[in-house]
């Protein structure tokens, strides 16, 4: 099971040389009292001498201390490939001392092979950082020890909770060295070692208290019990070690460490642990093989590597999701160019094929925040173009008195029996004309989506563009010349329809014959509705008296104030029906009313009468006016005949406009967008410059796919271990 852990760290490694930092390596953290003998816990763990030892507080600082195994035969083969005299100069490989070697984080690549020369390091870095008047700092001291004699650990060694300060402590010593254990054993990836004194009650631990703090469940906490050896006399930690103290989940183990008299003998540590051996065989016989100093040992790295197993999993995923992610990122920026005529016409052909499924909808990327393309075009046909057509008022802009004039116009000096025909003409024509405008918009909007869809190309459908931005702009400016060129020929043929429709005025059109037809039968309706509304005291065939004392017919009373023309709805006017063409229509009413040149009209100055001579200079020219029977009739027939016919020519051009725009704009851009990209782009003397990679496209390609290749390992790795049953 050992193997795991080489394996975290090899996955450490890995990510590290890539820059990444994301995975949290367990740790294991030494906790207990002042002088329990913790130091000498890890000096026991190392196989060496290099803590500093003594009474009162000694360690002052976190010390964080990564135990590397190292094969000898490993290490001489590397030191043989290497320039043998930088290993000469670094470590010799003699003996134990050359095989063991230490390195401190802050003296970054010095080597130590002395052990002594490691712990003078370790009490000189803690003065320069805490003084040398017992103060404690925070700051950790990193120290990694390669040796053949231990297995792979690390381990944080901690001040000793203490609780009366001493020296240059502050008062609240006892607050901040619990904070600086609490900020080291809160990770839930850090098991906890709480080591405490044999000699003192268990239940009195300070160590097991803070350790149920963070773990109340003891999932990560094991407990170590020192000074075996220094019990009273008649007593034992049989109870204690056999758990029926205070049982502690991941079980408890006893060792016997060096005395101060050990140490001041210069007893080595495998001396030390051959001495607990048999201590601990002569004195608990029955537990001497689940305790001890290399019991120990193999505990903890049984734990640590059973918590790494629970890690393997997510690890395993996230590296999963980011090699998936630097894949695609890899794939967006494509593989450096050999052949250049064949990528080029490849991605020409491309984003001529994005750009006409993008129209068609079927494009592989589906929009979904808004429309685009061949849907976006159809919304401005039907939607915009459409709407904005049925909202043109057939009569917006024309009024009643507009149409007079035209009327009176159109007969020159002569009064007009009928209704002339040029006026309708001269009327519906400047009606149609307006339809011109929404046309053109029409033509402008399809354009303008166009245009986008190159963008949308550029964006969703071709990454690979992105990476030639030369090539890029050159097919925007070739799209774009295109359509460019294709504008003003839709926009003439747009015109030409509009053009066409004002050439001539089709009045035998048979929708306009019906419109027709229908009018005159609701005039006869209107006419016999009002006839019989007519009051009845009153004899038809009797005249009525006007303003100016002269006879006017019942027919032709002058319209009360307000009357105006309604549009296609009914008629106002008192005109009789006739039947045919609409000019025949009026002939009837007109012979009716003979006498119309002699009536008088509402508000404009009476006819001259004997003896009544009116003085023209004299008079106001009126500025509104009533209008008269046949006057009002006119411009009804007028108004209607114009809304008819305008709605006829509104029906063709809704109906014309998109099929010029597609066959002239869309579908002539579709059909030649490929040749017309092959004939600019597809040359030689071009061929360098458009393939002209970003500047840093290829730095972000090497590290995108060194970040890939980092990752896949860390997968390989995972995957051995997963399908490895170590436990």
């Amino acid at each position: 099971m050992e193997a795991l852990i080489p394996v975290i760290n090899k996955l450490q490694d890995v990510f590290n040389t890539v820059g990444s930092d994301i995975i949290q390596l367990p740790q294991i953290a030494v906790v207990g009292t002042q002088s329990s003998g913790k130091s000498s816990v890890l000096e026991s763990l190392v196989g060496k001498d290099l803590l500093p030892r003594g009474t009162g507080i000694v360690t002052r600082r976190p010390l964080i201390l990564q135990l590397v195994h190292v094969d000898p035969e490993d290490r001489r083969k590397t030191s043989e490939e290497n320039d043998p005299n930088v290993w000469k100069n670094g470590r010799l490989y003699k003996g134990v001392d050359g095989e063991e070697w230490g390195k401190f984080l802050h003296t970054k690549n010095k080597v130590y092979t002395d052990f002594d020369e490691i712990r003078q390091e370790i009490e000189n870095e803690t003065e320069r950082v805490s003084g040398n008047n017992k103060g404690i700092s925070d700051e950790p001291i990193q120290l990694k020890i390669f040796s053949p004699h231990v297995v792979n650990l690390t381990l944080v060694d901690l001040p000793g909770i203490t609780k009366v300060p001493v020296g240059d402590q502050p008062k609240d010593i006892e607050l901040q060295i619990r904070e600086l254990i609490l900020k080291y054993i809160s990770n839930p990836n850090c098991i906890i070692l709480a080591v405490t004194a044999a000699n003192t009650d268990m239940a009195t631990s300070e160590a097991l208290k803070v350790a149920r703090e963070v773990d109340p469940d003891g999932r990560r906490t094991l407990a170590v019990v020192t000074k075996l050896d220094l019990m009273d006399a008649g007593t034992d930690a049989m109870d204690v070690l056999m758990g029926r103290v205070i049982p502690v989940k991941l079980g408890l183990i006893g060792v016997v460490n060096r005395s101060q008299l050990d140490i001041n003998n210069k007893k080595s540590v495998a001396d030390s642990i051959r001495d607990e051996h048999a201590f601990l065989q002569k004195k608990y016989p029955s537990l001497a093989n689940r305790n001890g100093t290399k019991y120990l040992a193999r505990t903890l790295n049984r734990l640590l590597m059973h918590h790494i197993r629970d890690c393997l999993p997510e690890l395993k995923t996230r590296i999963n999701v980011l090699a998936a992610q630097y894949q695609s990122l890899l794939g967006s920026y494509g593989e450096p160019v050999e052949d250049m005529s064949a990528t080029l016409l490849q991605l020409i052909t491309k984003f001529a094929t994005e750009y006409c499924n993008t129209i068609e909808g079927t494009a592989k990327y589906i929009e979904t925040a808004e429309l685009c393309g061949g849907a976006r075009i159809c919304y401005i046909f039907h939607e915009t173009f459409g709407r904005t057509l049925e909202s043109v008022d057939p009569l917006g802009g024309l009024t009643t008195i507009d149409v007079l004039t035209a009327i009176r116009n159109a007969t020159g000096p002569r009064p007009a029996l009928f209704v002339p025909e040029v006026s309708f003409e001269l009327l519906v024509k400047r009606q149609v004309k307006r339809l011109e405008e929404p046309s053109l918009r029409c033509v402008e909007l399809v354009h303008e989506e166009m245009q986008r869809i190159i963008q949308h190309c550029s964006n969703y459908s071709t990454q690979e563009l992105l990476r030639f931005p030369k090539l890029h702009d050159a097919i925007v400016e070739v799209v774009t010349s295109l359509l460019r060129k294709r504008l003003p020929v839709t926009n003439e043929m747009v015109h030409n329809l509009v053009a066409i429709e004002l050439a001539y005025i089709n009045t035998k059109h048979p929708d306009f014959a019906d419109a027709c037809g229908l009018m005159n039968n609701n005039i006869e309706e209107q006419r016999r509705n009002r006839m019989r509304e007519l009051p009845s005291a009153v004899p038809r065939d009797k005249s009525l008296k006007g303003p100016g004392g002269q006879s006017v017919s019942p027919t032709e009373q002058p319209p009360a104030e307000g009357d105006g023309p309604k549009m296609a709805g009914g008629a106002q006017g008192e005109q009789e029906g006739g039947t045919g063409t609409w000019r025949g229509m009026l002939k009837k009413g007109d012979e009716g009313q003979g006498d119309d040149k002699t009536k008088p009209q509402s508000s404009v100055p009476a006819s001259p009468q004997k003896g009544h001579a009116v003085n023209l200079l004299d008079v106001p020219v009126p500025v509104t006016r009533k209008l008269s029977a046949r006057e009002q009739r006119d411009c009804e027939v007028i108004e209607r005949l114009i809304k008819s016919y305008f709605l006829i020519v509104r029906k063709n051009i809704q109906d014309s406009v998109p099929k010029a725009v597609m066959h002239f704009l869309v579908n002539h851009v579709k059909d030649s967008l490929q040749s017309e990209l092959v004939g600019q782009l597809y040359k030689p003397a071009l061929l360098d410059d458009l393939l002209t990679e970003s500047e840093d496209m290829a730095q972000r390609r090497n590290e995108a796919a060194d970040m890939l290749k980092a990752l896949q390992k860390a997968s390989h790795v995972i995957a051995e271990i997963r399908e490895t049953h170590l436990w």
